[in-house]
């Protein structure tokens, strides 16, 4: 494994260091990163902080990202948005429009926005139940999720699935129970090896369940098969309100396929997160199998809206990793490299304010499931797949489609 010192020292050469993350906001302060482009499609390198990775048996990506000004506008406009759309999920569930369970990703935006940057629609995706950020991410319109959320006809699970149960086409879910999603993951690679599929399944799942057995069986598998899949610990440092140094002998999480290479990455950095997982992606793709990645990121809000945060961290906590918050983080970036404006970034940021409010009253609106049979029975199959019948306890339960 390379250490921090052996890592600046190897790459010294190819890029200027900037301040480091460690203990307080990152200021990006290097206003030298070569000519920019007066064209906003045209691609030029930003660099990235010196501890934006650890290696495990495993090459470093590139201490840099080849990017646009579009791009980084995107990166910019897609945090903002999965930051709103939580904000206003909290909000309706305080005002009991929103029931059941419901798992806000408050400050871990960088990382469901990084990782789909770094891979392609082609690729698939699953993920335990804090997903709202990876299903929107993965294509899913706000209306579909706040739908889905108030429990209404056009959510994109019709009302039936919640905040952990979202699915669409290159997303297999938000998943309920904990850890049960990285072996169906797993399985998902395995078709794509089968099916000689030029693409990669990203796999998620949290700190909570790294200690599981059936997550070190998917590891195993995947290295005896050499599976296209890149697994990923979402490190928030809190299982529920466990610490990671409570809950695990070891927190290297990157470390834990043993035989699989590993990558820690600074999971508040949107940038180095697209870095982390293109580089994964080119790796995987070239017939090399797994990899397991750690993305240290942090919630900013409690395990669930049941749970107020403070019980088991202290505020003078919070208030510290609030410093590091990926979304004035990039902000301060783009600013500092001049590739864009103070007054352009706050218009993005109203145009968001306005599209999420335009949203809750598009959902507001929309119909609720009808409490009938055929709703309950519907979306069991495939639409268009159904059997001619689905038994039920007794042949006078017995629901004919």
């Amino acid at each position: 494994m390379f250490s921090r010192t052996q890592a600046t020292t190897l790459r010294a050469t190819r890029i200027p260091r900037i301040i480091g993350h460690c203990g307080r906001r990152y200021l990006a302060q290097v206003t030298d990163i070569g000519n920019i482009p007066t064209a906003s499609d045209k691609p030029f390198r930003v660099p990235l902080d010196d501890d934006a990775f650890e290696t495990y048996n495993f090459d470093p990506p590139p201490y840099y990202l080849e990017t646009t000004k579009d791009h980084l506008k995107q990166l910019y406009h897609d945090m903002l948005t999965i930051r709103r759309l939580e904000v206003t999920a909290d909000s309706l569930y305080k005002q009991k429009k929103i029931r059941g369970f419901c798992h806000l990703s408050t400050g871990q935006e960088a990382v469901s926005v990084g990782i789909e940057h770094g891979i392609t629609r082609d690729d698939l995706l699953i993920t335990a139940y804090r997903s709202h950020g990876n299903t929107y991410m993965r294509g899913a319109s706000i209306q579909s999720i706040l739908g889905e959320l108030l429990g209404r006809q056009d959510g994109i699970s019709h009302g039936k699935g919640g905040s952990m149960h979202m699915f669409r086409e290159g997303f297999f879910g938000g998943n309920g129970i904990v850890g049960a999603s990285v072996p169906v993951g797993t399985g998902i690679a395995m078709a794509q090896k089968y099916q000689e599929s030029p693409n990669i399944t990203v796999n998620l799942y949290g700190d909570g369940a790294a200690n599981q057995g059936q997550v070190h069986e998917a590891f195993n598998m995947a290295k005896l098969w050499d599976l296209p899949v890149l697994y990923g610990c979402e490190n928030n440092h809190y299982g529920m309100g466990t610490s990671v140094e409570r809950a695990s002998a070891s927190t290297d999480y990157y470390k834990r396929g043993q035989y699989i290479p590993g990558l820690r990455v600074y999971g508040m950095d949107v940038l180095a997160v697209q870095a982390a997982v293109q580089h994964a992606r080119d790796y995987i793709r070239s017939g090399n199998g797994p990899l397991v990645y750690e993305f240290q990121t942090y919630r900013f809000a409690g395990h669930s809206m049941s749970d107020p945060g403070i019980g088991y961290r202290t505020r003078e906590e919070l208030k510290s990793k609030r410093e590091s918050d990926p979304i004035p983080m990039l902000k301060e970036k783009l600013l500092d490299w001049k590739t864009h404006t103070d007054e352009e970034l706050d218009e993005l940021e109203k145009q968001v304010r306005d599209k999420i409010k335009q949203a809750v009253t598009e959902v507001e609106n929309m119909p609720e499931p009808q409490p009938t049979g055929d709703t309950l029975f519907q979306d069991i199959y495939v639409r268009g797949s159904e059997p001619l019948y689905m038994r039920g306890r007794t042949t006078y339960e017995t629901y004919y489609y």
